[in-house]
């Protein structure tokens, strides 16, 4: 494919990075020279200076050649209006990076109408991600998959977990109607994903990616050693965009949801437009001040302010007050190579969200969602049977899938389930595939 994107930050460079892996024809476009020597130093993507509005320097990149355009700019005006222009210029599809959530939550606004094909908000996206994990507080990991109807969920193995130093097929007597299916396992100290298979041996602090049904969540808080907490009271920091969403999704399931905001203008605002929320005017750097706010009675911290160290230590801090689950944002990439030392329980990266997000509109085959493993090689994938897919009609067991690849659930008739060997596949089954990169171009062509 002949892709151009427009904004050389972390984003549209995360985004060059993985799509030139795959012998895509990258351009990149941005007006910062700096930004642009990265990508052009370290990837096989050509570069183009110059303002991603302009015209001109939107031919010169061949617009109207390129099957898709992606928007990633810092700025919302300019990703709205390249994606016209490239739209009107010939580009097959469009894809803008938002930061204003009018566009998604009104639905009387038609992008399409004016050339913008799919719009994305790594704020929304990191704020329905910690949503996730806060109803999940056990898991490092969550995403949900048709509304839920599979689950991905990860954490790390106790102690005390009855599977320790069995393999998979040992595992899986434990409870013999199994409703979960491991499918991606990081072990201690590295970052490379094992694919496990029968006889894969599970080990203490394994970080163990999980594919589960909507009742096999109770089944996987008993398999990885870990009790579930009953959460009630959840403290935010920050009153951004992220830390107001997030406030507004959990105090609208009834947590009781305290929000820290340093900024009083900020605050009042915030406090108008969420009233049942308590919104707290104070420095959520000081210990003392969110002492006597309670601090040691939540359930869950969640630092989400725009300064990733802020975060970080605040969640550290919250941690050493025992709270059981603590959920930092994060801007740089770099943090997530540290995540197991650092001692918070979950990073969050919105701009890795948003480049994930992305990243499903460009896969090959009948591709309906995306997940990129945090700091690992793979990546879950869902696709759709049709029928033309050369597993359609087959058992599991008879499809020539690579060993570095698993099917972990299948949605039909909008109930999820775990398939193992003699599951056989139908055309409109939602097949969940969780593969190394270097796997997923053979595993694509089974579902073209």
């Amino acid at each position: 494919m002949k892709i151009i994107i427009a904004g050389a930050g972390e984003v549209g460079l995360h985004l060059s990075k993985l799509l030139s892996f795959e012998s895509h024809d990258i351009t990149l476009i941005d007006d910062n020279d700096v930004s642009l020597k990265d990508g052009e130093n370290y990837l096989d993507i050509k570069v183009i200076s110059g303002d991603a509005s302009s015209i001109s320097v939107l031919n010169q990149a061949n617009i109207k050649d390129s099957d898709l355009f992606i928007a990633v700019t810092s700025s919302e005006s300019i990703n709205l209006l390249t994606c016209c222009l490239a739209k009107k210029i010939g580009s097959k599809r469009t894809i803008g990076r938002i930061t204003n959530l009018e566009y998604i939550d009104d639905p009387s606004i038609d992008l399409k109408s004016i050339g913008i094909d799919e719009i994305i908000s790594p704020e929304n996206l990191a704020s329905q991600e910690i949503s996730l994990l806060v109803n999940n507080s056990a898991f490092t990991n969550s995403h949900d998959f048709e509304s839920g109807k599979l689950k991905m969920l990860a954490a790390i193995i106790q102690n005390n977990a009855p599977f320790v130093g069995k393999t998979v097929q040992e595992s899986a007597a434990v409870f013999p109607g199994i409703k979960f299916m491991p499918i991606a396992i990081e072990r201690s100290g590295t970052q490379n994903a094992i694919i496990p298979r029968g006889d894969t041996v599970f080990m203490n602090d394994d970080h163990v990616y999980f594919i589960t049904c909507e009742d096999g969540v109770d089944e996987l808080y008993k398999l990885m050693g870990t009790k579930k907490h009953k959460v009630n009271n959840v403290m935010v920091l920050g009153g951004g965009r992220v830390g107001f969403r997030v406030s507004k999704e959990l105090s609208s399931q009834g947590y009781n949801v305290k929000l820290i905001e340093s900024h009083p203008e900020k605050a009042e605002i915030v406090a108008e437009k969420l009233p049942n929320v308590l919104v707290l005017n104070l420095d959520g750097t000081k210990v003392d001040l969110l002492n006597e706010e309670n601090l040691d009675e939540m359930d869950v911290f969640i630092s989400a302010t725009g300064d990733s160290q802020k975060n970080i230590m605040s969640c550290l801090m919250a941690k050493s007050k025992n709270i059981k689950k603590t959920i930092a944002l994060v801007d740089d990439t770099d943090y997530f190579e540290l995540s197991e030392s650092i001692g918070v329980d979950t990073l969050i990266n919105k701009k890795l969200l948003a480049a994930n997000e992305i990243f499903r509109f460009i896969r090959k085959g009948n591709i309906l969602e995306l997940n990129k493993l945090n700091n690992m090689n793979a990546e879950v994938l869902e696709f759709l049977v049709s029928a033309d897919s050369k597993v359609v009609n087959k058992k599991i067991k008879d499809i020539k899938f690579p060993r570095s690849a698993i099917i972990g659930g299948v949605i039909r008739n909008n109930k999820g389930s775990i398939a193992l060997g003699d599951f056989l596949i139908q055309e409109g089954d939602k097949i969940l595939v969780c593969s190394l990169y270097e796997t997923i171009n053979k595993v694509e062509k089974l579902f073209l």
